[in-house]
């Protein structure tokens, strides 16, 4: 795996950010504009997954930033259950339905995969560095 020197260059945070633009987009319409809680719980769900691959990340130790990779992972399960409320309140057109849970079900393969990748390596993490 090559070296990675900011959270910015993994392809899950990536992800992640492009699906919260997505889910910003959404939640700005008239019919959700109107559903405060949901509305704030969306954005808050969506933009904790690269939140915490970005603070895991940031926190320089193997551990740590498995760790946060499982919240992560979790943020993106809580998403894909809100956009199923969506959908089943009629507040948005099955084929965005279709596409944003296909994305969340991408995005939450990649975690588990990369904390596998983490726990399989020997590398601890910057702030082990002597």
């Amino acid at each position: 795996m090559a070296t990675v020197e900011k959270f910015e260059d993994l392809e899950v945070w990536q992800l992640s950010r492009d699906l919260c633009q997505k889910i910003e987009a959404l939640i700005a319409s008239d019919e959700l504009s109107r559903r405060y809680a949901l509305k704030d719980q969306i954005d808050r769900s969506s933009g904790s997954i690269m939140d915490n691959i970005a603070e895991g990340f940031g926190r320089s130790g193997s551990l740590e930033f498995r760790n946060f990779l499982g919240y992560a992972k979790g943020s993106c399960s809580e998403l894909k259950s809100q956009i199923y409320r969506l959908y089943d309140k009629q507040l948005i057109l099955q084929k965005d339905y279709e596409d944003l849970i296909e994305q969340c079900d991408h995005i939450n393969a990649k975690p588990g995969s990369f904390i596998k990748y983490l726990s399989s390596t020997k590398y601890r993490g910057t702030k082990f560095k002597c």
